[in-house]
């Protein structure tokens, strides 16, 4: 079985990209290289010892794309691809439109084109909007996103189901997962954020190796056992594993199934923060700021559904993840070499 894998070189994209091939599935990557150094591809080349293709190309370049279907021989694909900082897309939304939906058009265009109707993709618990009590199942209404970067998520998946009803041919899984933190055991694969981190975790390692001075935390009145917001934090590495699950899936016929990536626990801020700081021993400085808008207080999954269809579950808890993305962050201060 061979997968394309869009946006392979990116954060979740390389750790997925290293559990396909140990998997003994053949991969080809294709990456912009806009959020992620090329020295990512030699780290999955490392960790590995697998030969794989990669191409460096957009995924709205039809042509580009085209030309990589007709050259390799692709049973599936991932669909990571997309630009994906929330606050960023409230302030270019038309280049959030473009990249993420425009680019997933041309993906599918040239996958119905050349006879590939098999696809997990990329989607995200933003779907259920604000709305929604947790646990979060996926026969929940979404809807109600709070951002450009959430609704072309929400949008995304809808093309998907329409793209379904149209062609039953077509085997789609929508993947919903959480809040991916942690690393590569190895310390040398992990997140690598351009400029200030958007995320909790990677700001908290550069808090902790003193690249930042201290983390924001957004909110201490929330209804919540420490008044900080509850979030389902996930390593990076069992969120890859579901991606192989999915894949498996999704080569076993037709059909299109939604699924929570998620451990079903939610962990405050200040949990995660206590938790570092356990892992590191190093002493996170931190200041309440006021709630973020669009913030709500509890987000966590319910992941039976994927357990019970997949035969998937998270295994490694907060302690794991946060020792993992120290590793990371101490052992490449800058991240990946250009």
């Amino acid at each position: 079985m061979s997968v394309l894998v869009t946006g392979g070189a990116g954060y979740i994209g390389s750790h997925t990209c290293v559990e396909l091939l140990n998997s003994g599935i053949d991969v080809v990557i294709v990456d912009n290289f806009c959020n992620c150094k090329k020295s990512s591809i030699d780290r999955i080349k490392a960790l590995t010892n697998k030969a794989f293709t990669y191409y460096e190309c957009d995924i709205r370049d039809y042509d580009g794309m085209d030309e990589i279907f007709k050259k390799e021989s692709i049973d599936s694909v991932i669909h990571f691809a997309g630009l994906k900082a929330v606050g960023e897309s409230v302030y270019k939304p038309l280049e959030y439109f473009d990249n993420n939906i425009n680019g997933t058009l041309v993906l599918l265009d040239v996958m119905r084109n050349n006879g590939c109707k098999k696809i997990v993709f990329s989607s995200s618990a933003t779907v259920y909007g604000m709305n929604n009590i947790s646990p979060l199942t996926e026969d929940m209404k979404v809807g109600g996103v709070t951002n450009p970067y959430g609704r072309t998520k929400l949008m995304i998946e809808e093309i998907m189901q329409d793209l379904y009803v149209s062609d039953k041919e077509w085997s789609i899984c929508l993947l919903r997962y959480f809040n991916p933190i942690g690393a590569h055991k190895s310390g040398t694969m992990g997140e690598d954020p351009n400029g200030i981190p958007n995320n909790l975790m990677p700001y908290i390692t550069q808090v902790a190796i003193g690249k930042l001075d201290h983390l924001g935390v957004y909110g201490d009145d929330y209804d919540t056992h420490d008044g900080t917001g509850v979030r389902d934090y996930i390593h990076v590495v069992d969120l890859a594993l579901g991606h192989v699950k999915a894949v498996e899936k999704v080569a076993s016929g037709t059909g299109l199934n939604i699924y929570n990536l998620g451990t079903g626990k939610g962990y405050s801020v200040l949990d995660v923060v206590k938790a570092f700081e356990k892992a590191s021993g190093v002493k996170i400085k931190y200041e309440i700021l006021d709630r973020r808008p669009g913030d709500i207080a509890t987000c966590y999954s319910d992941p039976s559904k994927a357990l019970k269809e997949l035969g998937w579950k998270a295994e490694r808890d907060i302690e794991e993840m946060c020792e993992d993305s120290w590793r990371w962050q101490s052992q490449n201060p800058n991240g990946y070499p250009d």
